[in-house]
């Protein structure tokens, strides 16, 4: 692998992380965020300092041959723990517990982190290696402690991650359940890149040369294990919001028959409420929700109580449950309501009081329902026919 097969997953990462600043800016006091945030970042650098590219520069301005070796290595660590620790928070619990937990992932490989640093000063590795640096040294003492350290508590990471979260995917389902189940891909990639790291290392103590295995299979199952698990820990954060968003857009243009019936009423000069072109589709159901609501105040002297039950009661013949049905009874109560007005939009002609009802008493209705109904059901049809023929013998 060369410089761009690392800056290019670097690069994603980055951008998906510049997705999750502004909501870090809103709510930084936020654990499982910053966790998200924190495994970004750490999956970032790990490309970005692995590449060899960047491993030469860091080593020319450090004057140090291999500094690079423990700063990837810390990194690489550090990463593993973010997981643990996103992990730990994602799922939730008790706070104090989840606090305990995840500070112990974190001072259990701060350990590691110091522990690399110190092999690697008391080792001795003189001469730069770009890309078989564990092979290289896999027999120099204290670098050989090193290598094998960072290969195990990567090794252990990944085999917590996979088992954890296997666990949990049986237990949940959704968008939750794709994400764990690309996280447990994911951490089999990093458990081939510990084994296959760990194959050519220990084959070098055997006196074999496996390299190969370090320097050409080793890097991609890196890349591949660090792309998956950072993509399970955000689908499911990603891909609720954007389920969310598209059942507030269907919710949307479901209402829109009912609206834009109501609408038509609406007195001249009534001001409208602008929606920016950018709005959430959230406000833009609450906002024609409100109109749907003035829609029907509008309407209350001539809402129908009898048609309404006249209306239920075919609907529920004609095999609908009896949520559609008080929806289609709502709709055909409209729908008569509507024709009535226009036929009589002054209000002049006199009404009984017990064929007429208020709005408000019919508690809360199905708005989604109704406005369907408007525009399908035989029933609110029938309703709209009926009401037409009484007004016209009525005038």
């Amino acid at each position: 692998m060369n410089g761009p097969d690392y800056y290019i997953p670097a690069a994603a990462l980055g951008i998906a992380l510049a997705f999750k600043i502004p909501g870090m800016r809103r709510d930084w006091r936020d654990p499982l965020l910053r966790s998200v945030c924190a495994l970004l970042i750490l999956g970032a650098s790990t490309f970005f300092f692995a590449a060899p590219p960047t491993i030469a520069e860091v080593n020319r301005i450090t004057g140090v041959p291999n500094f690079s070796a423990p700063l990837v290595y810390c990194i690489l660590s550090a990463f593993s723990a973010s997981c643990l620790v996103l992990l730990v928070n994602w799922r939730g619990g008790p706070p104090e517990e989840t606090r305990r937990i995840s500070l112990r992932w974190m001072a259990a490989y701060s350990v590691v982190v110091v522990a690399l640093v110190v092999l690697f000063l008391l080792g001795d590795a003189p001469v730069e290696r770009l890309r078989d640096l564990d092979t290289y040294y896999a027999r120099t003492p204290y670098i050989r402690e090193m290598i094998a350290l960072y290969l195990a508590a990567h090794s252990v990471a990944a085999v917590g991650m996979t088992v954890l979260c296997w666990r949990w995917s049986l237990k949940v389902s959704g968008w939750l359940r794709g994400g764990l189940v690309i996280i447990v891909v994911g951490s089999l990639f990093n458990l081939a890149y510990g084994v296959t790291k760990s194959s050519a290392v220990t084959a070098r103590w055997a006196g074999h040369d496996w390299d190969h295995l370090s320097t050409l299979a080793a890097p991609p199952l890196a890349s591949a294990g660090a792309l998956l698990s950072a993509a399970g820990f955000i689908l499911p954060l990603v891909g609720q919001r954007l389920s969310d968003s598209w059942h507030a857009w269907a919710v949307y243009r479901r209402l829109g028959t009912l609206w834009r019936e109501l609408r038509s009423i609406a007195p001249q000069g009534t001001p409208s409420v602008r929606i920016s072109l950018f709005s959430p589709a959230e406000l833009r159901v609450i906002q024609r929700e409100s109109d749907i609501h003035d829609g029907m105040l509008q309407l209350d002297p001539y809402f129908d109580h009898a048609l309404r039950e006249e209306s239920y009661a075919e609907a529920l013949a004609g095999g609908a449950d009896p949520r559609q049905a008080h929806a289609v009874a709502d709709a055909a109560m409209v729908a008569a309501a509507l024709r009535a007005r226009a036929a009589d939009p002054e209000g002049q002609i006199v009404r009984s009081a017990e064929a007429y009802t208020s709005v408000a008493a019919a508690g809360p209705r199905d708005l989604v329902r109704m406005s369907l109904a408007l525009r399908h059901s035989p029933v609110v049809e029938a309703a709209r026919m009926r009401s037409a023929r009484s007004e016209s013998s009525t005038l």
